[in-house]
Parts: structure tokens; C-alpha cells; sequence
């Protein structure tokens, strides 16, 4: 998990800075992978070799917002909802998340690196109980 300090305007033109989160679970990474036959991984390289901008930024937002949550004060749980993306989405702190990440490689590595579990985050590929398929 990973917390993101955003700065942006509310839609009363207030400027507003706020920490989100986002996380994925290992449950989460495996069904990414079983929806894509366990060739996720293998499409997500082929993507950024290829340099197919629409792919990439469709990437770019579906983990943004699959990775979206609010942490339990307790830190037991990350509850995440479609209502939850959905506002977060139509905000201008999901805006400003995804020019930052769209237009810094160091960001967007920081960032796609710190939504996965601690024991995935130094590791150069998902591990094999990941690559089920």
C-alpha cells in the first residue's frame, strides 16, 4: 500500500492537499492474471514495448482505480467500492494523480511499485503462485 499526497481544487475552487491510499492484494494481482489466461503480465510488457499510448493510459487508470481505497483507522482492513472509485474518478485529485503518473516514469514507478504487497515490492516479476495459469 501506498499513501499519495495530492494537491488539487475542490469544485468550489478550493485548493485542498490530501493523503489517499491505494493497495492491491495478492487475491487481486491472481484474478488480474486468471482474467487474462495468466498472460497479464506478458500484455503489459507487449504494451510498453510497442509504446501503445491508449492501452497504457487505460492501464494507468484501471490500476489507479482498482488500487483506490480508505484504510480502516484500526489498519485491519482497505475497503475499496465501486462508489468509492467512482467519486475519487470524478474528482480532481484522480485528475491530477494521472498527469503526474503519465508524466514522470520515476512517479509512476514509485507509485505502481508501492500498490503492490510489501513481498512483491522488490521483485522484477510477479512470483509464480501469481502466474497461475
Amino acid at each position: 500500500m501506498i499513501k499519495w499526497t495530492i494537491t488539487f481544487h475542490d469544485y468550489n475552487d478550493n485548493e485542498i492537499t490530501e493523503d489517499f491510499y491505494f493497495g492491491m492484494n495478492k487475491a487481486e494481482l491472481t484474478k488480474m492474471q486468471f482474467d487474462a489466461n495468466g498472460a497479464y503480465v506478458n500484455y503489459l510488457e507487449r504494451i510498453s514495448n510497442e509504446r501503445d499510448l491508449k492501452r497504457l493510459g487505460e492501464e494507468f487508470r484501471k490500476y489507479i482505480l482498482m488500487s483506490y481505497g480508505r484504510k480502516s483507522d484500526d489498519g485491519r482492513f482497505f475497503r475499496k467500492s465501486q462508489e468509492m472509485r467512482d467519486d475519487f474518478e470524478q474528482s480532481d485529485a484522480y485528475s491530477e494523480l494521472f498527469m503526474e503518473l503519465i508524466s514522470d516514469s520515476e512517479k509512476a514507478s514509485k507509485f505502481f511499485t508501492g500498490i503492490l504487497p510489501k513481498d512483491l515490492q522488490n521483485q522484477n516479476e510477479l512470483p509464480a503462485t501469481l502466474n497461475v495459469v
